[in-house]
């Protein structure tokens, strides 16, 4: 480079516009986050290779200075990706307690280092899934502690015996946890499958609904009758491990058919805009929310025609 060139006014000029810019952007988002986002863009993964989930949690340790902490870094500095799943030894509730030292009472986390830049409620519907769920709690509350975001996790059980209605207790799900706070985004969970990734982040897609189990495609046909658009996560990200289970009596009927077959004519007045149940409880426990409701008897429905009734 000559010298004619570094004394050139405007090259000055642009050499100080850049230092500025610079500067601004790690004074923005720290050096380590920057970078980041240049060089560990998630890749296909190996996951013959993984890491515990609670490994380098315990760097995350209170701030001094709860005034002047800083907001976490856009991508949390202890990703590993794949996650070690196994479900050889059934945890008990005072081994996940003592393994989450952070989380409050209700399943409450903010995370102690830093301020979230996400709040979201992960909201399970539950009945007679003890194991099931005790498995989920131990890997879910690292997971979304990895991620730091500020979350709450909520379950919402039917009481009585009547056909297990997944898609009622998610929509009284998000009406209570509304109740609660301003959530960012409402994460609808199966208590069965648990996320083997963390790069596959539980936050929301900011105009449309997220698909977040992307090799695990349930019914979605309200999503496609309102004609809104699905964002899915990367297959390689959105990775779940499915624990088995017996059959819930209703269960597979309920999912199987009557009430699905009539969604093309009554999804406008399903789901939240005719949502009636009774609030039994609402009880705080040490790792999540437990909200036990009466969502009454299955509804009745028309009959079937003889189309309808030869897809059965």
């Amino acid at each position: 480079m000559s010298f004619s060139r570094v004394e050139n006014p405007c090259f000055l000029l642009f050499l100080v516009i850049f230092q500025a810019i610079f500067i601004l952007i790690l004074y923005r988002g720290g050096a380590s986050s920057v970078f980041r986002g240049f060089l560990d863009v998630p890749q296909p993964l190996d996951y013959s290779k993984t890491e515990d989930v609670y490994t380098n949690l315990s760097l995350f340790i209170h701030a001094p200075d709860k005034e002047t902490m800083p907001y976490c870094t856009p991508q949390s500095p202890i990703f590993v990706g794949p996650l070690t799943i196994t479900f050889n030894t059934l945890p008990s509730e005072r081994t996940i307690i003592s393994k989450n030292p952070y989380v409050q009472l209700g399943g409450l986390y903010s995370p102690p280092h830093c301020l979230a830049r996400y709040k979201t409620a992960v909201i399970i519907p539950h009945r007679n899934r003890e194991k099931q769920l005790r498995h989920l709690l131990y890997y879910l509350h690292p997971f979304l502690q990895r991620q730091q975001l500020h979350y709450r996790i909520y379950l919402i059980h039917q009481a009585r015996n009547g056909p297990f209605n997944q898609a009622k207790l998610l929509n009284v799900g998000v009406h209570e946890a509304m109740k609660d706070d301003d959530w960012d985004c409402l994460l609808l969970h199966n208590v069965n499958l648990i996320p083997e990734n963390d790069y596959n982040l539980y936050v929301c897609d900011e105009y449309y609904p997220k698909h977040m189990s992307s090799a695990i495609d349930k019914l979605q046909y309200r999503i496609r009758l309102a004609g809104m658009k699905i964002v899915r996560t990367p297959l390689h990200l959105g990775r779940y491990r499915m624990m088995n289970h017996g059959q819930i009596s209703g269960f597979a009927e309920t999912v199987k058919r009557p009430a699905v077959l009539h969604t093309r004519t009554t999804w406008k007045d399903d789901g939240m805009n005719s949502l009636e149940f009774k609030l039994l409880a609402k009880k705080l426990h040490p790792l999540y929310t437990n909200i036990t409701v009466d969502i009454g008897d299955p509804p009745m429905l028309p009959p079937l025609s003889k189309t309808q009734e030869s897809n059965i």
